[in-house]
This record gives C-alpha cells, structure tokens and sequence, in this order.
C-alpha cells in the first residue's frame, strides 16, 4: 500500500519511527515533511497529505503533530478525505470499517511509538465493511460536503 505521511515539528520524530515501520511490513511511504525540528505549520502539511489522496498518488494517508487535532481539523477541510484522530486500536479499525477513513491522525504527545505502530497496523489491515447502513451514512457524509462546496463556490 502507498502511504502519503507528513508532520509537523511536533510529529517528526514519530514520523520517522512510523515510516521505518511501514518500510519493514513491507508498504510504500511517501515522506511529505517535515524533515526537521523547526517550527512549522500543520496546515501546509495537512494540505500534502490531502492532495496525495485525492489526486490518487496514496492510497491512505497518516498526519502526525503534537496532538493529532490540528491535522485532523485542517485535513477534514479537502473533499473526499475523511481523517481522525486515533489513539487506541479500536478506534483505528472501526474509523475504517464503518466510516471509510482514509487519513489517520496522531498525536506524538499523546501516544509513544509502540502504541502507534500498534495503531498503524490495525488500521492499515482494516477494510470499508461496505455495509448497507455504513454505505447510507457515508453517502450522507458526501451529501453534506457536495451541498457545502456548492454553497461556498457560488459566494
């Protein structure tokens, strides 16, 4: 699988231990930065990450910063992706399973790598279930996010 990852400051030495992780399992990750320490601004990094799934370059997508929030709020802006923050197995699975997550968010602060790889891991096994009600509301998910890109282009 290709997997699109960025961080910011706060995320690059998770970053770095994730990567080497999804190397070993054998995926493909694209290294989008940061690719050092200095400050830098989670939006720009969000943005890489989103434009790589739409544009269809990465199959998935993973965002690391100090919480996880800042990602995940500026990544939920680009249509079509849908990403989360995700500190336990079980919401890293489920995300997929019910809501077709495709970007997982971290926060390096929060969570240290074991438990991260832990996370990677489980959600990258995991499929859409396809399932009727899960397909509905996924299909509603889409529906709002047409009718709010309409809204805003025609301001």
């Amino acid at each position: 699988m290709r997997i699109a990852l960025a961080s910011d400051h706060g995320g690059f030495h998770l970053k770095k231990v994730i990567i080497e992780f999804l190397r070993n399992l054998g995926h493909q990750p694209v290294d989008l930065g940061t690719h050092h320490e200095e400050p830098v601004d989670y939006p720009d990094y969000a943005r890489a990450v989103s434009q790589e799934i739409l544009h269809k370059k990465a199959d998935r997508g993973i965002l690391i910063c100090g919480s996880g929030v800042g990602a995940s709020v500026a990544a939920n802006k680009f249509p079509g992706v849908r990403a989360a923050i995700c500190h336990d197995t079980f919401s890293a699975h489920q995300g997929v399973e019910d809501d077709d997550l495709n970007v997982l968010c971290l926060g390096a602060r929060i969570i240290g790598p074991e438990l991260a790889k832990d996370i990677v891991r489980i959600w990258i096994a995991a499929s859409f279930s396809g399932a009727e009600r899960h397909r509905r509301r996924l299909a509603k998910v889409l529906e709002i996010e047409r009718e709010c890109f309409k809204e805003v282009k025609n301001e």
